[in-house]
């Protein structure tokens, strides 16, 4: 129906008879002229309808927002002093010869010609109203040439697209599954797949050699900025590859994705062990934008007779930690108390902390309630292996070591955030060398999944399960993880050994996936691969918050959709079909 779209127009196609469709994204009345401006997802143009065409510009003035319709007329010049630089059309506009009103349209919820702080809910309840801002329109076309040029990279680099079932058996993957009833299997369950793990792994044994797929993944678990209930990976899968071809052509794939859609050479990705992440961030993804570290002070603070520091500095489960911040001195006491709400978090009970003020006048030139428990030899020894200086803040954690690392690691991003720290747009890293199992109340668990490689023997791993680190790696992009893999298990005896201790007994193995363990007997080549959040890698190349702004109609933090109101009511007869009986809530 159209000749070109509305954003495409330049000073080229002037003196051009052209069709335009689209919506009205704003009608104006100047002195007797009317101006629409027509929007489709290319852009807008302007369309001037003067009043000796006596039809159209009745049809034009009767026009609201969002009404649908097709516009011919003639591309011309504006007239000096009316072009628009902030439009990419802004130096032409289309004299209106003939209108058609393909739909009307009431008045929408939010206007859509102006920002406005329309709330989260109102907008994902006409989802399909607020799809049609240019922002949104802008960041679904980019994620789609995002798709497009991994697509393109993988099929380059001899990847085959193959997809993986949707429905499948429930197996321990870490996550809360989605279950489905099954209708002719009575008492019998699917669940929706929280990745493609085990099935890309038999693609392997048979012999594909490399896959990927852009895969719908499902994982019922709580929710936050980064997760959906629903989200999208990037899966890949390689065979006769070790884990540093696969880092390799990985960070290839998305160096090259930001130089062409984003005109940014991330550089080389720098490499850090899991151990020390954790040790000088406090987090397995750390953000390398802000140039702050954890110190640890526990040998200086194992003395004291202050036991808030001397009991966990003595207790090799805990840890006494320092977190310098340069310039933080300018915080106020009320700046303070709400990173101590902030920190609580994450289980800790408070936040203690010295300004620095004057640090060559000694105790003196510092400031706390805290000095008088550590006393001047202690206080001075600390602000020494922090290289403390004037105008610095420093901040103190001690307690078990998980929640010192999450709440100084927590707050170091906080802080660095709004004191606006950061030393660079983009900080990529690999964190490798993760542990392979993590102790937790019910025994030893797989830090990552069930199938990773660990880095030693069968004999090693059974012997010293808890030092025993994994072929596994993830890529860290700001303080985001975009994408973990690890090389897999391919051998018969390891994955019994892992399983093993995890207390996966052998029929709980066979139960749950059998099949793999069948499949690594009939000559599993060895394989790794990686897998990465679509959701996320747009979110952070569009340079948005939530990974609800990137996709097209998202859940809400309560698993819900404002649109369709799912989940919903089923009838009776559905039930009876799925043997299902509901239990009356009393």
């Amino acid at each position: 129906m159209r000749s070109h779209y509305c954003g495409d127009l330049r000073k080229e196609h002037i003196g051009e008879d052209i069709t335009l469709c689209g919506w009205v994204h704003r009608r104006r009345d100047h002195g007797g002229v009317i101006f629409l401006d027509v929007r489709d997802r290319e852009g807008i143009a302007q369309v001037v309808f003067d009043p000796d065409r006596e039809d159209s510009f009745a049809l034009a003035d009767s026009c609201r927002s969002e009404f649908v319709v097709e516009i011919k007329g003639t591309v011309r010049n504006r007239p000096e002093g009316t072009v628009n630089t902030d439009m990419p059309t802004g130096e032409i506009e289309v004299l209106g010869k003939e209108l058609i009103i393909l739909n009307k349209a009431e008045t929408p919820p939010f206007q859509l010609d102006e920002h406005q702080n329309v709330g989260e809910e109102v907008r994902l309840r006409h989802r399909y109203i607020d799809l049609r801002r240019p922002e949104m329109q802008e960041k679904l076309r980019f994620r789609s040439k995002v798709t497009n040029a991994i697509r393109n990279f993988l099929d380059d680099n001899g990847f085959l697209d193959i997809e993986t079932p949707i429905l499948n058996r429930a197996t321990p993957e870490g996550a809360r599954d989605y279950l489905v009833p099954s209708r002719v299997h009575e008492g019998h369950f699917f669940a929706l797949p929280q990745s493609p793990q085990l099935f890309k792994q038999l693609l392997m044994v048979a012999g594909f050699d490399r896959y990927y797929q852009v895969a719908k993944c499902f994982r019922d678990e709580d929710l936050r900025a980064d997760r959906q209930p629903e989200f999208t990976q990037i899966d890949i899968e390689t065979s006769f590859m070790d884990e540093e071809g696969i880092m390799s052509i990985t960070e290839g794939m998305i160096r090259k994705l930001f130089v062409e859609l984003k005109g940014v050479d991330l550089g080389e990705f720098p490499r850090m062990p899991y151990a020390e992440a954790m040790q000088r961030y406090g987090s397995d993804k750390p953000d390398l934008r802000y140039p702050m570290e954890l110190v640890d002070v526990a040998d200086l603070m194992a003395e004291i007779e202050f036991k808030v520091f001397a009991g966990p500095a003595n207790d090799p489960k805990c840890r006494v930690t320092a977190l310098k911040v340069p310039g933080g001195a300018q915080l106020t006491r009320k700046n303070i108390d709400d990173y101590t709400k902030f920190v609580s978090i994450y289980g800790a009970k408070g936040l203690a902390w010295i300004k620095v003020n004057e640090i060559e006048n000694g105790v003196d030139g510092l400031q706390s309630p805290i000095i008088k428990f550590l006393g001047e030899d202690v206080t001075m020894a600390i602000m020494q292996r922090l290289g403390a200086e004037n105008g610095d803040i420093v901040f103190f954690g001690a307690d078990k070591a998980k929640i010192v690392s999450e709440a100084l690691g927590a707050l170091r991003i906080k802080v660095g955030e709004d004191l606006q720290m950061a030393e660079s747009e983009w900080a990529p890293l690999w964190v490798v060398d993760f542990p392979m199992f993590e102790e937790t109340d019910a025994g030893l668990t797989a830090l990552h999944h069930p199938f990773t490689a660990p880095s030693c023997s069968p004999e090693e791993l059974k012997a010293n399960p808890l030092e025993a680190l994994s072929r596994a790696y993830d890529m860290v992009l700001n303080g985001c993880e975009l994408g973990g893999g690890s090389v897999r298990i391919h051998d018969q005896a390891m994955q019994a050994t892992v399983l093993d201790i995890l207390g996966i007994s052998d029929e709980e193995a066979d139960d749950k996936f059998g099949f793999l363990l069948n499949a690594l007997k009939f000559g599993a080549p060895p394989h790794g691969g990686l897998a990465f959040g679509l959701d996320r890698l747009i979110m952070l190349m569009t340079g948005t918050d939530s990974i609800r702004e990137v996709i097209a109609f998202p859940k809400t933090q309560s698993a819900s959709c404002m649109m369709t109101e799912a989940p919903g009511e089923v009838s009776a007869a559905q039930l009876r079909e799925l043997n299902i009986k509901l239990r009356k809530t009393p």
